[in-house]
């Protein structure tokens, strides 16, 4: 009973569903937990000349606002930056995408290690759809859809960031920062948001094309070798 539940369709289809949704909440997950992605970039992106600020001050606004937002600290603050009632709530609204990225993560994360623990415990062959596997599906899924969306940004980043923020924060503009009285803008300009999203769009990438390589790999491993006449 236990193995005819693990190998149906319905389980299968789980799996596709849970390692796309893993590999996209992680690829975003990662601009957002490693830190010195953007600190490496105070320099190239000439921040201490635009703000005034050394770049201590830099990283220390930034680490703050990303505390608050990661959940990490139940207080907003911006270092030695100023912010208003109307920037703070805007972050409120962040804070909640974020914590919430992190848990599709982890709760899709977690469902993969069951289902492969499961299927190592029971002896069970890979999930297969077509003929091929949930990381194949999943993989040419995010490929087919993040690349129309990557495209689509290419062409007019400044409006795709507009749109993103449409979608995510219906019917709010506080996300329109003034420099004046929310001056983190100041260290977050958009050629940075660009750059994060060309490292999600290159994990992502990375990701599908290393699934469904896997995915064409096992399957020639599987194929009997041409007899010969």
């Amino acid at each position: 009973m236990k193995s005819n539940i693990w190998q149906s369709k319905g389980a299968a289809l789980l799996m596709v569903l849970c390692t796309a949704l893993f590999v996209l909440s992680a690829s975003i997950a990662m601009p957002i937990l490693c830190r010195p992605f953007f600190y490496l970039q105070i320099g190239p992106l000439g921040l201490e000349a635009e703000t005034g600020l050394v770049k201590e001050e830099i990283m220390q606004a930034y680490a703050e606002m990303l505390n608050f937002c990661m959940g990490l600290s139940k207080e907003f603050s911006t270092g030695v930056l100023p912010w208003s009632e109307q920037g703070h709530a805007h972050f409120v609204d962040v804070r909640r995408l974020f914590l919430l990225d992190f848990g599709v993560a982890g709760t899709s994360g977690f469902i993969l290690l069951i289902d492969c623990f499961m299927r190592r415990r029971n002896s069970l062959p890979p999930h297969s759809l077509k003929g091929r596997s949930a990381g194949f599906w999943a993989g040419c899924g995010l490929l087919i859809v993040f690349g129309l969306i990557a495209g689509l940004a290419a062409l007019d980043f400044g409006r795709a960031f507009t749109i993103f923020h449409s979608i995510f924060f219906p019917g709010k503009t506080n996300w329109i920062f003034s420099p004046e009285k929310d001056a983190v803008i100041t260290i977050l300009p958009e050629a940075f948001f660009r750059n994060c999203a060309i490292l999600i769009v290159l994990l992502m990438v990375a990701s599908c094309l290393l699934l469904i390589g896997r995915d064409i790999y096992r399957r020639r491993k599987q194929e009997p070798p041409h007899s010969e006449k």
